[in-house]
């Protein structure tokens, strides 16, 4: 009988730890703002993008569609957010000339100039999904804004992209005054995988001797070690990017099993000595969220000076939703300082 008793407390001692393990893996609860965006993006009807093909992964709807769905069922503007001026042009890539949008505030300049890669996994989104973020930040920091149209893949596998932001960032820090810019002001920044890059870039130019940004702003970066980390676990299943969906960039992006060594892809594993003054920013339901905050630990062990901040109850994505979200335009307000705070100390001469 004991035996029985043991073997049927062991069933459910058994019965409860998977039970745990099981709510362990639940994302955590979005707050009404985000969840509401959540929802219309649902509603919208996108399928599975880790079970599409790039092409119909590119077609699919975006949380940039949710906000502007859900903007105009609450009977407010869905017109993006003003600045002084907005022009589509060329610059050179490393393989070619490439699209960018230069964003300008009101005002007379020369401006400080902030360099913006949008994300989208490598694979997917483009300028104009992540139109909103540039605007805010040219607005907030007073800044030129020059936001790259990248190669993407598989068309073009890494390291395509990273070498088309970096020639692009190089072209502005050389160029910036003929643009009414301040080529002693420019700094870099990026949301994502445009996250990744951002901070890739800092690396490149550091290690080939070329013009290296006075900050880097990363929002919820791809660092590289980000599929077995403790906020992948937990959001393992959570919207807009989970696990799957990360597997699946990779897959795309990546040539070889071996490019996930290397430094510009795995920044987390790289040489981070010599990096300029970040800002970086999580979301607690973001797979992401572990290697972003990690990442912060390793620039600081480098002595990079680190601003680092999360946002509870928020998602991937989140950054680029001030219309809607509270939090957004917090987050925005903060990356924001960092830059001006960077821009100033610049002017000053430290």
């Amino acid at each position: 009988m004991k035996m029985k008793l043991g073997l049927l407390g062991a069933t459910l001692l058994l019965s409860g730890l998977s039970l745990l393990s099981a709510q362990a893996q639940k994302p955590p609860k979005a707050d009404p703002q985000m969840q509401a965006v959540l929802d219309q993006l649902k509603a919208l009807g996108g399928k599975p993008i880790e079970k599409l093909t790039p092409e119909e992964a590119r077609k699919q709807p975006t949380p940039a569609d949710a906000v502007k769905a859900l903007l105009a069922k609450q009977g407010k503007s869905t017109a993006p957010e003003p600045v002084g001026k907005v022009q589509d042009m060329m610059m050179p890539g490393a393989a070619g000339n490439i699209p960018v949008r230069v964003y300008t505030p009101m005002g007379e300049g020369p401006f400080p100039v902030l360099v913006y890669i949008h994300g989208g996994g490598w694979v997917i989104a483009t300028i104009d999904t992540y139109d909103s973020t540039p605007r805010a930040l040219a607005n907030l920091a007073k800044c030129m804004v020059v936001s790259i149209e990248y190669r993407k893949a598989p068309e073009y596998k890494f390291p395509a992209a990273h070498e088309d932001t970096y020639a692009v960032t190089q072209y502005v820090m050389k160029n910036a005054a003929s643009m009414n810019g301040d080529p002693k002001r420019v700094a870099i920044a990026g949301e994502s995988a445009g996250g990744n890059m951002a901070s890739a870039v800092c690396m490149m130019a550091r290690d080939r001797n070329g013009m290296i940004p006075i900050h880097q702003l990363l929002v919820y970066p791809v660092t590289g070690k980000d599929m077995g980390t403790p906020s992948a676990k937990r959001n393992a299943k959570a919207a807009p990017l989970n696990v799957p969906m990360l597997k699946w960039f990779v897959k795309h992006t990546l040539a070889s099993p071996s490019d996930m060594k290397n430094p510009y892809f795995a920044i987390i594993t790289g040489n981070l000595k010599g990096l300029p003054d970040t800002t970086i920013i999580t979301a607690e339901i973001d797979p992401l969220q572990s290697g972003g905050m990690m990442y912060s630990e390793k620039l600081k062990q480098a002595g990079v000076n680190v601003r680092f901040m999360n946002y509870d109850g928020v998602t991937h994505e989140f950054f680029g939703m001030g219309a809607i979200v509270d939090k957004a335009k917090e987050a925005n307000k903060f990356a924001a300082d960092g830059l001006n705070t960077a821009f100033k100390n610049t002017t000053a001469g430290r």
